[in-house]
Parts: C-alpha cells; structure tokens; sequence
C-alpha cells in the first residue's frame, strides 16, 4: 500500500505541530513517602511537520505510548519524546502529561487527609530536551478584615498560585508542593503584622518567588497568582533564572 503521509509535499510550508492530545493513560510518578504514586494523565503527543512531508502517522503516537506502559514517568519523558522524534523523522517533539499527585497530609478530623494537586510535566525535544514541572497550589488564606471597597472574595478561597520550573537536580514533587505553601503560608502573617488589611496578588508573587529562588535544584521558574472574586479577578506573572 502507498504511504501517502510519506509523500513529498510541494507547496513548502511547514506546520509547527501536529498530533494527538487529550488521551487518558495510566502513569507511575515517584512518591517520597511511598516511592511510587499510580495516577491517570491527559496526555498530549505532537511533532513538527517538514514542509517535504504531506502529512504524519497519527497512530504511531499511541504504539509508542504503549511501548511504555507501565514505565511511563519523569524518568521516561526524555526517551518518549526521543522515539517521537526519531519514529516521526520530526525536527521537534513535545509532550504534556497532566495529572493529579496525591499528598497525605494531617488535617482536622472534619477535612480530608488526601490533598490532591494538579500537575504536570512538559517536555521539548530539538537539538536537546527541555523539561519543566508545573504544579497548581491553591491559595487558601486566613480572612483578613477587608475594605467595603475591596475585592469581594470567594468562600475561603483565595485563588491559586501556578509554578512552572526547569530543574538542574532532582526534586521530589512533594517537597516542591511544601516549599510554596509554606511561603503563601507566611505571608498573611506577614501582613498582617505590618498592618495590612489585605493580601495583594504582588506581594504574594514576590514572597513565593523569593522562595523559589532560594530552593537548590530550580534553575528557571514562571509563577502566576491569580486572586478569584465574585465578577472579576486579578492576577500577577513572574518569570526568573536562577
């Protein structure tokens, strides 16, 4: 049978990603406490596609998923995304894996033990790979007396801080986690004893970079506080090397 997506393509103009995402497939992640942690991810696969190809193999993303069943983790990433880029004669691959980590925690008897946090890994692989980890911790402070005129606040709520890090050494997810909750953790004490009636998403982007940058292992970070109100919200970026 004629490979059609092999064929050349004559119109010269290439397309910067092509492949499949939103797959459900089960991932192990390393757990500090009990080794491992069996989750299930959304998974993305794409490549770039030379203007010489008419088009790719969809179905090669997913056999070279399953060559991993079972072994599918950070460790991997980098000789997933290799496979990609060798299997798919691509320039670049990319891969996202989203999932949820689990994290016991000692609470009060009414609130659950099992904290969960949305992360992820997202990987590029050109001339070589880049990986970043990213978690999504939500903000949940302490009420501080506020203004009339102030920004109406959700239930306990606050908002939640996004963390997106290259790392130069290995970090456990979990100490990750820890390390940007006790800095959200600190700051409305702080403010409260300078006298401030309410949190900023500023001040909170400051404190928990300040943290970051002080954590060995993290050699870039991207951090977004988002503070969730009633009709509107409001949000503050930071981007660092280490």
């Amino acid at each position: 049978m004629k490979d059609i997506q092999n064929q050349t393509d004559h119109r010269r103009i290439n397309i910067k990603k092509v492949g499949v995402k939103t797959i459900s497939y089960p991932v192990t992640v390393l757990d500090k406490a009990k080794t491992r942690q069996n989750t299930i991810a959304t998974v993305n696969m794409y490549v770039n596609l030379p203007h010489r190809f008419k088009g790719t193999h969809m179905s090669r993303f997913v056999e070279i998923l399953n060559q991993f069943h079972g072994e599918i983790g950070m460790k991997s990433f980098h000789q997933i995304m290799a496979r990609m880029k060798e299997r798919l004669d691509a320039e670049a691959s990319h891969l996202e894996m989203t999932f949820l980590y689990f994290l016991a925690k000692e609470r009060k008897p009414d609130s659950l033990n099992l904290c969960h946090y949305r992360c992820s890994f997202i990987g590029s692989f050109e001339q070589e790979p880049d990986l970043q980890l990213k978690v999504e911790i939500p903000v949940v402070l302490p009420l501080i007396r506020q203004k009339t005129s102030g920004l109406p606040r959700s239930m306990g709520q606050w908002g939640r801080a996004e963390v997106t890090v290259r790392l130069n050494s290995f970090i456990w997810i979990e100490d990750l986690i820890l390390h940007i909750e006790r800095a959200i953790g600190d700051e409305p004490r702080q403010a409260a004893g300078n006298g401030q009636e309410m949190l900023s998403v500023e001040t909170l982007t400051r404190r928990i970079a300040e943290c970051l940058s002080q954590l060995a292992g993290v050699g870039w970070f991207s951090l977004r506080v988002e503070n969730l109100g009633n009709e509107y919200s409001t949000f503050a970026t930071l981007e660092s090397t280490v």
